[in-house]
C-alpha cells in the first residue's frame, strides 16, 4: 500500500542472516495461550518464547543503536526537567507526547502515544531520507526530521512509553514478517493487564497479538538484547547439554 512505511530491503538481509546463528523459528499457530505461564503473562507476545541471540549483524545494529538511546535519554531528561531552556525542538515535540500519555492511564495511554506518534512522523524511506536503506534513527532524530520508516515510528514509541512509565518489562519491539505482502515489519508490543496489544504505524487502534493477522513474528527486541521468537524450544537446548557461548556458526544452521 502506498504511503506506508516499510522495512527496507537490507533489513530484510540483516533478519536473514541472523537466523543462520540459530535454528529457524517454529512454524506452529501463533496468538494461541500456552499454559500456565501463558495465563500468568509470562510469555512473550504471541504466546511465544525467545531465544538470544549472541552474535549477528541485527544484533550489531541494535547495540549500535542502543548507545544513541542512552545519551538521547539523558538529553530527553534535562529537557523534561527544565523546558524553558531545553535548547532541542525534537525533544520538546516528544516530551509533549510523553506529558499527552502521562496525563492518561492504563490502555489510554497506550493508545494516546501510539496515536500521537502516528500522526506526528510521515512516512519515509530511509533511502529517500539518509540516501541508504535501513538506517535505524534514533527517536531524537526522528523528530528533527519528523519522518521515518516503520523501525523508526517503533523506536520512537518505545522511548516515550518508557518516559511515560511504561515498565521495561512490559515493552518489546517486534519484528513481524507480512506473509501477504512478503516484507518485514516492526512494530511495538506493550503488555497490559497480561495482554500484549500492538501499536503499529500503519493502525490508529490497538489491536491485540492473538488477534494480528497474515503476520509471523521473528524477532523480538527490548533493553535485554535481541533475540528469536519460536513456538518451541530449539532442538540443541533439548538435547545436548549447556554449552558456553562461542562465536558466529555455533548454533544449528538452517534446516
Amino acid at each position: 500500500m502506498i504511503g506506508l512505511a516499510r522495512m527496507g530491503a537490507s533489513f530484510a538481509a540483516a533478519a536473514a542472516s541472523a537466523l543462520l546463528w540459530i535454528s529457524p523459528v517454529g512454524a506452529g499457530p501463533i496468538g494461541q495461550p500456552l499454559g500456565l505461564a501463558a495465563a500468568m503473562g509470562d510469555l512473550e507476545p504471541f504466546g511465544l518464547q525467545r531465544t538470544e541471540l549472541w552474535a549477528s549483524p541485527l544484533l550489531n545494529k541494535w547495540l549500535t543503536l542502543s548507545r544513541r538511546l542512552d545519551d538521547e535519554r539523558v538529553q530527553l531528561a534535562l529537557c523534561d526537567g527544565d523546558r524553558d531552556h531545553c535548547v532541542s525542538p525534537a525533544a520538546l515535540r516528544l516530551l509533549a507526547i510523553v506529558d499527552q500519555g502521562r496525563a492518561k492511564e492504563g490502555r489510554a495511554r497506550l493508545g494516546e502515544i501510539n496515536r500521537a506518534i502516528n500522526l506526528a512522523i510521515r512516512p519515509a524511506s530511509d533511502l529517500t531520507q539518509y540516501g541508504e536503506i535501513d538506517v535505524w534513527a534514533s527517536p531524537l532524530v526522528t523528530f528533527t526530521h519528523l519522518a521515518g520508516d516503520c523501525e523508526d515510528y517503533a523506536i520512537a514509541k518505545f522511548m516515550a512509553l518508557r518516559l511515560a512509565g511504561i515498565a521495561a518489562n512490559d515493552l518489546r519491539i517486534i519484528i513481524l514478517h507480512n506473509t501477504t505482502r512478503d516484507e518485514d515489519h516492526a512494530v511495538v508490543a506493550a503488555r497490559l493487564d497480561g495482554r500484549w496489544l500492538l501499536l503499529d504505524n500503519e493502525r490508529m487502534a490497538m489491536i491485540q497479538d492473538s488477534d494480528a493477522r497474515q503476520v509471523r513474528p521473528r524477532f523480538v527486541i527490548d533493553e535485554t538484547g535481541i533475540s528469536i521468537l519460536q513456538d518451541q524450544p530449539l532442538m540443541a537446548e533439548v538435547s545436548s547439554p549447556p554449552r558456553e557461548r562461542q562465536g558466529p556458526g555455533w548454533a544449528s544452521s538452517r534446516n
